[in-house]
């Protein structure tokens, strides 16, 4: 709907705003020569960029159900037609509701944050006598130049080339545009933030710190796109491609990491799990991990309502949580990747649930339901209602300082090989994974093992952001500039095949994990597994309950569950095109129309 979001604009005169930049406001009914003559209303103005985060494009389509299928997360999309389902299963139709919301969504962004540019380059308050309105209007620049490029990235991910919007809509713009090269788009909005950041504001300046679009977002931002810029993507005869000059952007990627690390580098919080749990008790520490995060208020935001440990509420509970639920559950191919002793792994995949009793306990669906561990509507401090659902206000992080390092490791490795900068970058992260004492053995053991070659050293990377980035929804971005999605998802399957094999045989690659495992809760309320990485014959007294693990992966009609053979399906061999995941989807129905001939549907065998 970017034509009629367009055309709707010069209809009427006053912006929105936000507060938490998500409530939205009216500000005035002057025009925007006027807005954008002060700080505190261009600072408005700005914040109306942020205002789709708050819809459901983004709270729970794009945060979640638009990113899977992939190695480390995934959902059952060919048990429904339904427009979620359809997005899962990669046979969305351009009838698909899903996606138009977030199209448009996207073009409603990247309006207003053209208005917003428009504002504030033509307005005299940018070059003021005052150096804090200088200073201030120039990050206001910066963070629609950036939220504007974070948009453009996602439509290149899902759409590939796309109309390019870089102009207010102000009467004779052309408002029918046809598609532009993705690589061109990606280029021009890396380039608006190289050109911007040395002007914005680190979050420990601004009012809202982390939650609001700072310096060390945007420097990270350039590293991320320029990934995406020098990585793979799909053309429309179902080929995969990489430009010529891909090289140059890791180059950026790497500069731009290292910029940051340099201007304002921060040790990574020693406890994993604190990091997450902060979006839950609404702490939001600056010069930490995450450097930005959609700041949800209270009423707004589905983390913990449909991603996290699933809680059973409703009007019947004995507690006041409400109810939350996980859709996208994680494969115990993934769960069983991490070394046992990394602290990552009980943090990011969650065995148990809390039930309407408000009581700890395995989680319904066992073995096919491992939760998302990052987040639980549990943790809130003041509880939202027996029958809540959606809004807990729970922030969604958008970037880590974790992601720049691996980033950093990643285009060092790519350029130079697997130096010791390289190498540098992938301890850091490992090292807050494993306890002190085992460094030796799996750090610095580890990554000299890895660093053997390039390549090795870049699986190394591949499994190392899984590891750290499980559940927060990110891997279908990386296995497509990868350009290894197919080979990802066939490499999950034939793993989850071994795994039911060796329980049904007693023998095999994974025989001496469990085929059934043991929990109850201690004494202190803690959730406990006796057995989570080895078979046992029986437990030590009656106080366990045991639960079908390994051996639920098979069945008697299909020898292996249908969720192994049919989630999956679709990106390694039943596509269009067996090997290669058809990732782009239709361009929506209503996008078509309104475009009077200039968008259509063709390629990517639709």
């Amino acid at each position: 709907m970017l034509y009629k979001a367009i055309l709707a604009v010069l209809a009427v005169t006053c912006l929105s705003a936000c507060q938490d930049f998500l409530e939205p406001e009216s500000i005035s009914t002057f025009d925007t020569n006027y807005v954008f003559s002060n700080v505190d209303d261009a600072r408005k103005g700005v914040n109306a960029i942020y205002e789709p985060f708050g819809e459901d494009a983004f709270r729970s389509r794009l945060s979640n159900n638009m990113t899977g299928n992939t190695d480390i997360e995934r959902q059952s999309g060919w048990t429904s037609s339904s427009d979620r389902y359809q997005i899962w299963d990669l046979e969305a139709l351009s009838s698909n509701n899903d996606l138009r919301r977030v199209w448009n969504a996207a073009y409603q962004a990247i309006r207003d944050a053209n208005i917003a540019i428009d504002g504030i380059e033509n307005s005299p308050a940018l070059a003021s006598e005052d150096a804090l309105t200088t200073r201030t209007m120039n990050h206001l620049l910066g963070e629609a130049y950036t939220l504007r490029a974070y948009w453009y990235s996602i439509l290149a991910f899902y759409w590939g080339d796309v109309p390019y919007v870089r102009e207010a809509p102000k009467a004779g713009n052309d408002f029918f545009l046809e598609k532009t090269d993705r690589n061109f788009i990606l280029s021009e909005v890396i380039q608006d933030m190289i050109d911007i950041e040395g002007r914005m504001l680190w979050a420990e300046d601004l009012p809202y710190g982390i939650e609001q679009v700072n310096r060390e977002y945007t420097l990270g931002m350039i590293a991320r796109l320029s990934l995406q810029r020098g990585g793979y993507y799909l053309k429309p005869d179902l080929t995969q491609a990489r430009e010529a000059d891909y090289l140059d952007y890791y180059q950026i990627a790497k500069k731009y990491t290292e910029k940051l690390m340099a201007l304002k580098d921060r040790p990574l919080p020693e406890d994993f799990r604190q990091v997450f749990l902060n979006n839950a008790k609404f702490i939001s520490p600056v010069n930490s991990d995450i450097l930005f995060e959609v700041p949800f208020a209270i009423g707004n935001g589905d983390v913990g309502w449909n991603i996290g440990v699933t809680v059973q509420g409703g009007a019947t509970a004995s507690h006041d949580y409400g109810s939350g639920n996980n859709y996208m559950a994680m494969p115990p191919s993934y769960f069983y990747s991490f070394d046992t002793a990394d602290i990552r792994r009980d943090v990011t995949c969650a065995l148990y649930m809390i039930n309407t009793d408000g009581e700890i306990e395995f989680a319904r669906g066992g073995i096919s339901n491992i939760a998302q561990g990052k987040w639980s509507r549990w943790d809130l401090d003041s509880p939202p209602g027996a029958s809540s659902a959606k809004g807990t206000g729970i922030n969604w992080p958008m970037l880590r300082y974790s992601d720049v390092i691996l980033m950093h490791a990643e285009a060092e490795n790519e350029l130079n090989g697997p130096t010791a900068l390289a190498q540098e970058s992938l301890k850091r992260v490992r090292r807050r994974a494993f306890d002190e004492a085992d460094w030796g053995e799996k750090v610095d053991a580890y990554v000299a093992d890895v660093s053997a070659g390039k390549e090795t050293f870049f699986e190394a990377i591949v499994n190392e952001r899984a590891w750290e980035f499980g559940g927060e929804m990110i891997r279908k971005y990386e296995l497509i500039r990868w350009g290894n999605y197919s080979e990802k998802m066939a490499e999950t399957v034939t793993t989850l095949k071994k795994m039911a094999d060796s329980a049904m045989e007693g023998s095999g690659q994974y025989a001496e994990l469990p085929d059934y495992i043991y929990w109850k809760v201690d004494e202190s309320g803690n959730f406990v597994v006796l057995n989570p990485d080895t078979e046992v014959a029986a437990p030590p007294d009656d106080t366990w309950n045991r639960e079908p693990w390994l051996i639920a992966l098979n069945d008697e009609v299909t020898v292996y569950d249908e969720w192994i053979l049919k989630d999956w399906r679709n990106y390694i061999d039943e596509g269009p095109k067996p090997g290669t995941v058809r990732y782009i989807f239709p361009v929506p129905e209503e996008a078509i129309t309104n475009s009077q001939g200039t968008l259509s549907n063709d390629g990517y065998a639709f």
